[in-house]
């Protein structure tokens, strides 16, 4: 999963045709370890991501910019100062390693034209996105290194840029394959693709692990290797190198079974075999795309509202421990019928029975006269004994009732709750999360740390909006509160109502106009609902649809929940693309 140097030259290469001319027009710091440069040129307007995440550093350009915060940070103000206006004037790679210099040419603050360069270094928890001048004196950069960090390299305003020390690993185009292969082979005592990883520069796991593949099925260690295989690594090397010198790559994703992506590479994987399967991606950048912007966006939602999580988890336990305490209590009145056959059995039998007796035996008019031992208080009279037993029967039949409401009213409330964690966790950006925290504030679960000011009002976001291939509008609510305003206000009688069967997820409504609405409109709604639900990942999903005036919200129900009858059920898989196609 590892962005290696290879990819990055096809990279490089994809975004130097677009980028090089044109002119930095906004410069914004979602993150503190992301960055995004809006560019404008005769073709348009691009967004160029830039990441130094430990997990996903990488640079491509985007469709999904993230959201900004309310004030920007002092580094984006700097990098304002000296890019905006910049024009880009290229691209270099520090030969196969993880380095990219993007090469500005812009006006400083009396209007004299400088050069600067933006380095973008893919180090895996060592990323970064360091601004230099001409003269490689550092300006800023997105991580500041100082001495208790490293003592081998600083990174500080003032201080000269120095290139990170290199691997004792040898270049792909500047090295014979003769000389590479007896590197990997000097390797004796490990197998074939860990000594690829450590001999070749800009080698990624998944590519030495495909280069051991085509040598041998069995990733053998490099001792075992005979003549013949040998040459074959050699003619691999060769055929690899050949391949990126006459730009015959192409962007690959792998996916699993259920088409989700675990790793990419810059050519067709075949090692996994029917496992998993390489799909070709539009472009480099379309790849990376896709590849990081769900996992990103979950780890942006959980900085965000990590104070929410924890909320919600600990309400999910605590509501959790709650029904399994109750259903426990529960379970012990279910007795309650012996304890009334008990007391009438005594009852029917005080003529005969005496105090002091620490058991009563009687025949059980209810069990074909069978004997029954009764268990009896030697302190009470047979009277009191039966009193006893009718008294404990009304108790537990009380019980069970009373237990019956609370565990099916914290059971409703359990349901909320994790519907509001899902709400959470597919929540793209702050203004979502600040509608999840207002939802949350108005039922009582959280204090709302948003503080209306007297001249402003918190927005409220609209449904996210979706048109179908034949032309019908499809609204899926944000949360909660919008859920029910979308189905019970907003939707019309003969407008359709869909959602996931008894798995949660969003409010999805295809709105007629007074028209029938087609198949295709209610199976490209399905995938969206399927699409926006706890079941994003999963390859069939149930969902339900009904027309909007078979819709009913019970009394005192929580926001999001509603009833319905009469209905249809399709099956449909989540297809990303297709939502990002139809997304408005």
């Amino acid at each position: 999963m590892a962005l290696d140097g290879i990819f990055l030259r096809q990279i490089k290469n994809e975004i130097e045709k677009e980028a090089v001319s044109m002119r930095v027009e906004k410069v914004h710091q979602p993150s503190k370890e992301e960055l995004v440069l809006v560019i404008r040129g005769r073709n348009g307007q691009k967004k160029l991501l830039l990441s130094a995440r430990a997990n996903s550093p990488r640079i491509h350009f985007t469709t999904h910019a993230p959201e900004n915060p309310k004030t920007p940070p002092m580094l984006c103000m700097l990098l304002r100062k000296h890019l905006t206006s910049a024009m880009i004037t290229g691209f270099r790679q520090i030969d196969s390693d993880r380095i990219l210099f993007m090469d500005f040419e812009a006006t400083n603050e009396i209007g004299d034209r400088v050069s600067l360069s933006l380095v973008i270094e893919i180090m895996a928890q060592h990323s970064n996105i360091i601004l230099i001048n001409s003269d490689n004196v550092i300006i800023d950069a997105l991580k500041r290194v100082d001495l208790s960090t490293s003592s081998v390299r600083q990174i500080l305003p003032g201080l000269t840029y120095a290139l990170p020390p290199k691997q004792f690993k040898l270049d792909l185009f500047t090295e014979t394959s003769d000389r590479i292969c007896e590197r990997i082979l000097s390797f004796k005592n490990k197998n074939l693709s860990s000594s690829v990883l450590s001999s070749i520069e800009g080698i990624s796991p998944v590519i030495s692990r495909e280069i051991a593949f085509r040598v041998s099925d069995t990733d053998e260690f490099c001792a075992e290797l005979d003549e013949n295989k040998i040459k074959n690594l050699k003619a691999v090397i060769e055929e690899i190198k050949d391949k990126i010198n006459k730009g015959d790559t192409a962007p690959y994703i792998i996916e699993d079974e259920n088409g989700r992506p675990v790793d990419f590479a810059f050519t067709e994987i075949n090692q996994y075999g029917s496992v998993r399967k390489s799909v070709k991606e539009e472009d480099f950048s379309s790849l990376l795309d896709r590849f990081y912007y769900e996992r990103d966006r979950l780890e942006r939602t959980k900085q965000r509202s990590d104070d929410l999580y924890k909320k919600l988890n600990n309400l999910i336990q605590r509501i959790s421990k709650k029904i399994n305490l109750q259903t426990a209590e529960l379970k012990e009145c279910a007795d309650r019928e012996t304890l009334r056959i008990y007391a009438e059995l005594i009852s029917a039998n005080l003529y005969r029975l005496e105090k002091g007796a620490l058991y009563y035996e009687l025949e059980n008019y209810y069990d074909e006269n069978k004997i029954v031992r009764i268990k009896a208080d030697p302190a009470l009279s047979p009277n009191a004994n039966s009193q006893k037993y009718f008294k404990e029967y009304r108790k537990a039949k009380t019980a069970e009732k009373m237990l019956t409401e609370l565990i099916e009213k914290n059971k409703e409330e359990l349901e909320y709750i994790e519907s509001v964690l899902d709400e959470l966790s597919r929540a793209d950006g702050e203004d979502e999360i600040n509608e999840i925290r207002r939802e949350l504030s108005e039922n009582g679960y959280v204090k709302n740390k948003q503080k209306d000011s007297k001249n402003k009002t918190q927005k409220t976001l609209p449904p996210k909006k979706f048109v179908s291939d034949d032309g019908f509008t499809i609204l899926v609510g944000r949360n909660n509160i919008q859920n029910d305003k979308l189905s019970l206000k907003t939707a019309r009688g003969n407008d359709m109502w869909l959602h996931t069967q008894k798995i949660h997820g969003s409010h999805v409504v295809i709105v007629s106009d007074g028209k029938e609405i087609s198949d295709l409109a209610i199976e490209q709604a399905a995938t969206i609902a399927a699409y926006n639900s706890k079941a994003r990942m999963s390859s069939q999903v149930p969902v339900d649809y009904t027309l909007a005036k078979n819709l009913k919200k019970p009394n005192g129900a929580k926001p999001g929940f509603v009833i319905y009858h009469v209905y249809n059920t399709l099956f449909v898989k989540p297809d990303e693309k297709l939502v990002e196609k139809l997304s408005q």
